[in-house]
């Protein structure tokens, strides 16, 4: 059975992923196609394309097209919450009760459109509510075989803004789901937005700065309160729409004017400041705080029973919030889907829309599910370019990117397949020598122009990770901090934080061979089996696609070496 998923129903990370008979041959971000950052109200047209080639089959082969945004009913208690919490706003209340539907109506029918135009004309179109979508991502791909607890918390689907739940014996049993505005991916997005920077695309940059800060200075708590099993929101102060709204420059925020008259004015420009540095750390720990409570309540007995739980959604891609869930006393394990935002709801359409139609799911293995190109796709781009690059064709790649590497020099290597999700995997990167003073300061200040205090992570070999991070639980993704063994923090500085964490990524030879061979090759010159490693594009960007994306980055920033398969291209 041949199963898409499509997503790009809330207005941003647009994606598309593919399955045959249970098991993901492809997935893909639109933005990395069209070189649009989230990709924002499109369509996956080229993402669906790619799907399609790279499993090589035609469109009329596909069996499901499965959309990650699902019909709401009126008996649900979700729309009457909605308008409840809304009263204040009384077009959206109404709007909730008589008309609440009108956006899935609207996204069914530009996916039936998308279907249409590429010609998907016998497929079934399958809907799957948004938070279904999040959890069968997070538990279906797991591979985890006992009773699972289940997480998804974000800004909002339909109305949905969390969901609880757990996986038996490869089905999703629903226990409670909280409703918009009551949601703590929303606060997270409203404080991103008072401390500078855009929701949906900041989230990291705070959670980045709270290290910086004391949590303790300034007390948060009266924005959110968890209490006899429910969620609560203060709409005094986040999370609101309409006239609520504070507006500057025209433009309207997710926080109230009320904030501002108690926290001061909204922050501006790229460098970490009081009072701002306290706040990100005061609500970073409210989130931690609230979730683990809630976690407690709904989940506790059965992280109990097995000490198996995943997490999918965009709150699920705070590093901080999800080690200290892997601290829990009973936690064995903790899978994050690599996508757990909206770009990976595309896959979790797709996976639940096959389970439902009877399929088995294999577990994911690996991110690396975008396009590959050849050596002679990435000579053809170099000659094709209009900088004219200076390239040659190296016997051993890996071994020459160490080499340059181990001389202090920051690296771009395009390798392989793409990653899906948000993070650079060792397949887009952009890589350092963590051992070398300055290397992050060179790197964020010359190639990824973008504020010299967030941090760089490492990739390490799966045969020091134990000792590095004190720990043995799995990392593939980076999707997990970790305390870094006093004995390494002064062996790999550049990829420590301030808290003394690591955002580490456990490399196997299995899953990239290549990316291990370079850092075993790093290794044997420098003495540390780890490598810093950030996404392969600059502020603002989407990661790199193409080599010819990559030739574009690299003649836009002050980079000297681009390792392009077993294309290396320096600057004359």
């Amino acid at each position: 059975m041949i199963v898409l998923g499509l997503s790009g129903a809330l207005g941003h990370d647009a994606s598309a992923a593919i399955l045959v008979d249970g098991k993901i041959i492809a997935a893909a971000e639109e933005e990395r196609f069209i070189r649009d950052k989230h990709a924002k109200n499109h369509w996956p047209y080229e993402a669906a394309k790619f799907c399609l080639k790279q499993a090589g089959v035609t469109a009329d082969q596909v069996d499901i097209v499965a959309f990650p945004y699902g019909e709401i009913s009126l008996a649900s208690p979700a729309r009457w919450h909605y308008a409840k919490r809304y009263w204040y706003a009384p077009d959206r209340a109404l709007d909730a009760i008589f008309n609440g539907n009108r956006r899935f109506r609207r996204n069914r029918d530009k996916s039936l459109k998308l279907m249409q135009d590429l010609g998907l004309s016998k497929a079934k179109f399958v809907p799957v509510e948004h938070h279904y979508a999040h959890a069968s991502s997070a538990y279906h791909l797991s591979g985890f075989k006992e009773k699972t607890a289940i997480v998804g918390i974000d800004g909002k689907g339909e109305y949905a803004t969390t969901f609880f739940g757990y996986g038996e014996n490869g089905k999703i049993h629903k226990i409670k789901e909280f409703y918009d505005p009551d949601s703590l991916g929303g606060l997270y997005g409203a404080i991103t937005e008072y401390l500078g920077f855009e929701m949906l695309d900041g989230e990291f940059k705070v959670m980045g700065m709270a290290p910086y800060g004391d949590a303790k200075k300034y007390d948060l708590s009266r924005l959110a309160k968890f209490e006899n099993g429910e969620l609560i929101i203060n709409t005094e102060y986040v999370n609101v729409v309409g006239l609520r709204r504070y507006k500057e420059n025209g433009k309207g925020f997710y926080f109230t004017p009320k904030l501002i008259e108690w926290l001061g004015p909204k922050r501006s420009g790229d460098e970490i400041d009081n009072p701002y540095i306290h706040y990100a750390a005061s609500v970073q720990q409210l989130l931690e705080d609230l979730a683990l409570q809630m976690i407690e309540y709904y989940l506790g007995d059965i992280i109990r029973e097995t000490g198996k739980i995943v997490m999918a959604g965009g709150v699920a891609l705070n590093v901080k919030l999800n080690q200290r869930i892997i601290s829990l006393p009973h936690v064995k394990e903790l899978f994050v889907q690599p996508a757990a935002g909206d770009n990976g709801t595309s896959l979790g359409a797709a996976t639940y829309a096959a389970h439902l139609a009877g399929e088995t799911i294999h577990k994911m293995e690996h991110a690396y599910l975008g396009p590959a190109f050849t050596n002679e796709e990435c000579i053809a781009a170099c000659e094709a370019h209009p900088e004219k690059p200076v390239f040659t064709r190296v016997e051993n790649g890996p071994q020459k990117a160490a080499e340059l590497l181990a001389a202090g020099n920051p690296l771009a290597w395009f390798q392989g397949r793409m990653e899906f999700g948000p993070r650079s995997l060792g397949c887009r990167s952009i890589l350092g020598d963590p051992s070398f003073p300055g290397v992050a300061d060179r790197i964020n200040a010359q190639i990824k122009y973008r504020e010299r205090w967030r941090p760089f992570c490492p990739s390490m070999l799966d045969r020091v990770a134990e000792d590095i991070l004190q720990t043995d639980h799995p990392a593939p993704y980076m999707t997990f901090t970790f305390d870094v063994n006093p004995a390494w923090k002064s062996r790999i500085p550049e990829v420590v934080h301030e808290d003394g964490t690591a955002r580490a990524q456990v490399v196997t030879k299995e899953t990239n061979p290549r990316y291990y061979a370079l850092i075993e090759h790093l290794e044997t010159l420098r003495g540390n089996p780890v490598v810093l490693n950030t996404s392969l594009n600059r502020r603002g960007e989407p990661m790199i696609c193409s080599p010819t994306d990559a030739l574009n980055m690299f003649y836009g920033c002050d980079l000297e070496y681009l390792m392009l398969e077993d294309v290396l291209v320096t600057k004359s």
